[in-house]
């Protein structure tokens, strides 16, 4: 596989969150003491949240209001994701310190008060983007204020928080979110077209083309090509996921099918939150968290858009159907096969979701400083929440998921987890980074 480097080198993730303001209690005893000693340390009113909480209720906020104004796919709504927790992350260091600031050098009074400056960064942004919800910005903003005690503080946390907001804004301006990207390319065998039952052109196009976050360049970590069409590795991706990927496949177990059916929609905003919550994490560690696992993740999702729009393969529906024409005799096709998922309007190589995940297990391993992620997972697909202990264990779901599901071979899934890990691991060392 070729990295291509320079310089040095879910979600459907939105809360199903109804409007109005949106509370996080403690998630555990530990998680309560931490809240009643974070209290205590900065003067709150009494039942005032814990700094924390401030930030994980504004990216909750943040999740239902980019939902509800944007309707956004997933990739985009990532991207959003991103753009919030930086400016609260820079809001909230650049008055605490302990870390890098996200390509931004000012700093804030230590005095002034990082829960207002988080609440108002979050606000600000937002507010510019989505001017509709105003109204319930304004409420949530206003709600978030009077646990903050009236004063100095206050008041020079709530301005920085809307310059560490202006700066974001400045910082993206004309990245390509949402620009007019075209697909060229004339359908043949190998080559993506659109799929069944919508037949919907290639919509988000424009994802592969996005100034990335942290990355160089889409392209910096663009794998080696896919594997030919008359190879046995095509051959056997193509027979695996034809026999445990189908709507009415009798192979595939119902564990399988939860699987894939929980990694459709999984909401990774909210496992970010209860994971801060319930370890106790403080205000600077907490948007950080947010920050690092956002970005690397949008930036994965840009990378693997880069691929699918660089090398366009097509999907397993129609390679199944259309398999008498992909002059490889390991291979037969199947005019009425139908994938277990719908097929999402994109091509398959590389996998967005497990580039995704593949970055944020990377992520939080390198933050926590070890492969025990301890990470709570809640679904749209699927009634009960997965908990994963352990790094490897959720990267090997959201990889089989894609396969049972009918809708990613393998081998896209695979390299795309592979390019995600390389992708955080890349700009960790470069980003949010401890102070000396």
């Amino acid at each position: 596989m070729r990295n291509r480097r320079t310089g040095f080198g879910t979600r459907t993730v939105i809360a199903g969150l109804t409007c109005g303001l949106l509370m996080l209690a403690p998630a555990s005893p530990h998680a309560a003491a931490e809240a009643e000693r974070t209290g205590r340390a900065t003067g709150a009113k009494p039942n005032s949240p814990a700094g924390p909480s401030v930030v994980i209720e504004w990216m909750r906020t943040a999740a239902s209001t980019i939902s509800a104004e944007a309707r956004p796919t997933p990739p985009e709504a990532l991207i959003w994701d991103a753009h919030v927790s930086t400016a609260v992350y820079n809001a909230v260091v650049g008055i605490e310190g302990r870390y890098t600031p996200y390509k931004w050098r000012a700093r804030a009074p230590r005095t002034a008060s990082s829960e207002a400056a988080a609440a108002s960064a979050a606000h600000h942004l937002l507010s510019h983007y989505f001017p509709r919800a105003g109204l319930r910005l304004d409420a949530a903003l206003a709600h978030s204020l009077a646990r903050i005690p009236d004063g100095r503080p206050e008041d020079d946390g709530v301005a920085f928080g809307k310059r560490a907001a202006a700066h974001i804004i400045r910082l993206r301006h004309g990245d390509g979110l949402g620009a007019s990207v075209g697909f060229p390319v004339r359908p043949r065998p190998g080559v993506w077209r659109p799929t069944p039952p919508g037949h919907e052109p290639f919509a988000t196009a424009w994802v592969a083309k996005v100034r990335p976050m942290l990355l160089d360049s889409p392209d910096q970590f663009r794998p080696g090509q896919p594997p030919a069409l008359t190879s046995t590795r095509y051959a056997k991706d193509l027979n695996e996921l034809k026999a445990y990927g189908g709507r009415t496949s009798s192979l595939r177990t119902p564990e399988q099918t939860d699987i894939a059916r929980f990694f459709a929609t999984v909401d990774l905003q909210e496992a970010l939150g209860d994971r801060a919550a319930r370890h106790g994490l403080d205000t600077a560690d907490t948007a950080r968290l947010y920050a690092a696992a956002n970005t690397t993740q949008a930036d994965a999702v840009i990378a693997a858009w880069d691929a699918k729009l660089h090398y366009a393969t097509w999907r397993p529906v129609t390679a199944i159907r259309l398999a008498h024409t992909d002059r490889n005799p390991m291979t037969r096709a199947d005019r009425h096969w139908e994938p277990l998922l719908t097929t999402p309007a994109h091509p398959d190589y590389l996998s967005g979701h497990a580039t995704m995940g593949g970055a944020l297990m990377r992520t939080l391993t390198e933050l926590f400083g070890t492969s025990r992620v301890d990470l709570h997972v809640t679904s749209r697909g699927s009634s009960a929440p997965r908990h994963y202990r352990y790094a490897h264990e959720y990267d090997r779901d959201v990889v089989n998921a894609r396969v049972w599901g009918g809708i990613h071979t393998r081998t896209a899934d695979r390299v795309g987890s592979t390019i995600g890990r390389q992708i955080s691991a890349w700009a960790l060392k470069r980003h949010f980074r401890p102070l000396p």
